[in-house]
């Protein structure tokens, strides 16, 4: 029997297949980046919103420590941290930097990259309507964080 904790628990919609409430506006994203810049003592280099079909707005900053990119997903208060800005992510997740706790302070949850990279097998997919399960088994992602960061379409 295992009595292990469930794992993070992705709830109707942070697929971003199924669109359920409202899309977090790409305005906060943005305000919550250039605060995150000011506590990283640094400039944002890029903020783009989403392009169909990625789920996610992604964003980076230039500062002394080189150049960092970040991911926002359109559905849920979600951050995570990528090694490079491209189109399609499987387990390209690196750890958040120390002053991304900044973006905390807008209401965003920042996940590690062992969560992101973990299988998906490990959290909890209870809340997940049948059309982001078609498109599961269709895409097939192994972790986490291709799950929540993707452009299925």
């Amino acid at each position: 029997m295992d009595n292990s904790p469930p794992g993070f628990r992705l709830e109707t919609g942070s697929t971003g297949f199924y669109d359920v409430g409202v899309p977090l506006s790409p305005r906060l994203c943005r305000a919550a980046w250039y605060a995150a810049a000011r506590a990283a003592h640094g400039q944002v280099g890029a903020f783009a919103e989403r392009r169909y079909p990625e789920n996610f707005h992604s964003a980076t900053i230039d500062n002394r420590g080189g150049t960092y990119a970040a991911l926002f997903h359109v559905r849920s208060p979600l951050v995570a941290f990528v090694d490079e800005l491209r189109d399609w992510y499987t387990d390209e997740f690196v750890d958040p930097p120390a002053w991304a706790v900044s973006l905390n302070h807008f209401g965003f949850t920042v996940l590690s990259a062992s969560l992101l990279k973990s299988p998906l097998e490990k959290a909890d997919t209870a809340a997940l309507a049948e059309a982001e399960w078609e498109q599961i088994k269709y895409w097939q992602p192994e972790t986490l964080g291709a799950t929540l960061f993707n452009s299925w379409d």
